[in-house]
């Protein structure tokens, strides 16, 4: 049962991801996560962190001074990714 779902959703995946495969570059394809992962996946992990490190501190948890600055180291780092990359290429180039 396991094994036909798995089957499905990969058959699902390659059916939806293909035509963006076929005519895509790997640049192209590259640039397209770098603006998925800096605009949608990084700022909600980090509001995430914060409402996390928010409920620490409402329940009390002796830690929550930790919890509040490692949500803070995340969303710097999160949010200084683009322009890594950007430096990062520039060299490159």
């Amino acid at each position: 049962m396991k094994n036909r779902k798995l089957k499905t959703v990969l058959t699902i995946l390659f059916i939806y991801l293909a035509p963006a495969l076929c005519f895509a570059s790997v640049e192209s394809s590259l640039m397209a996560v770098q603006g998925k992962l800096v605009g949608t996946i990084l700022p909600l992990a980090a509001i995430l962190g914060f409402i996390a490190a928010g409920f620490s501190y409402l329940t009390g948890n002796p830690a929550a001074k930790s919890h509040f600055f490692l949500a803070c180291m995340g969303a710097a780092v999160g949010f200084g990714a683009s322009s890594l990359v950007a430096m990062i290429r520039s060299l490159v180039n």
